[in-house]
């Protein structure tokens, strides 16, 4: 079995990258292999959807958190609060997280050491998703430094990366 990184862009998407991610994932797991993603919103959320619906989270699913799943849920709340991100958002993804949870506690990778969630926990997040994955996938959305980073990351660990860049105007 492989494990395949999943990387893009939480704060803009559109239809497109949602079908890419959808077919790239369910294609990844019909073949029996395994996906790891950062648990963000927008192409993690999407990714972590469809092995919910059509996999087996079970064994099919890691999701890379920067900080433990209780203090990561509260800090998207405060985020929303801030107007970062919508209730709505915060709402849908940590309900997503706590599903995972339900079925297999043990899919959810929370403990890289960190307290607070910002730059430092999210690069180390990525830094540990490439070096336990098998190859990445990075859905790139108006070069996303995040992304980038994980892009980077894998080509010096020598992996086997497919990049797909979008460039989608701003609302």
């Amino acid at each position: 079995m492989s494990w395949y990184a999943i990387s893009g862009s939480w704060r803009t998407i559109n239809d497109k990258v949602k079908r890419d991610v959808e077919r790239t994932v369910e294609k990844i797991i019909l073949a029996g292999d395994g996906i790891i993603n950062g648990g963000a919103l927008g192409v993690d959320y999407i990714a972590t959807d469809v092995v919910l619906r059509k996999g087996n989270p079970r064994t099919q699913l890691r999701l890379y958190l920067p900080i433990r799943l209780e203090d990561l849920c509260k800090h998207f709340f405060k985020r929303a609060e801030e107007g970062v991100i919508t209730k709505k958002q915060a709402a849908r993804v940590t309900s997503q997280w706590e599903e995972v949870a339900r079925i297999c506690r043990d899919c959810i990778y929370d403990n890289l050491g960190f307290s607070k969630a910002n730059i430092e926990s999210y690069y180390a997040r990525n830094t540990k998703i490439v070096e336990d994955c098998d190859g990445l996938y990075a859905f790139q959305v108006n070069d996303s430094k995040g992304t980038k980073d994980a892009i980077d990351k894998a080509k010096r660990l020598g992996k086997e990366v497919h990049v797909k860049k979008y460039y989608i105007a701003a609302n």
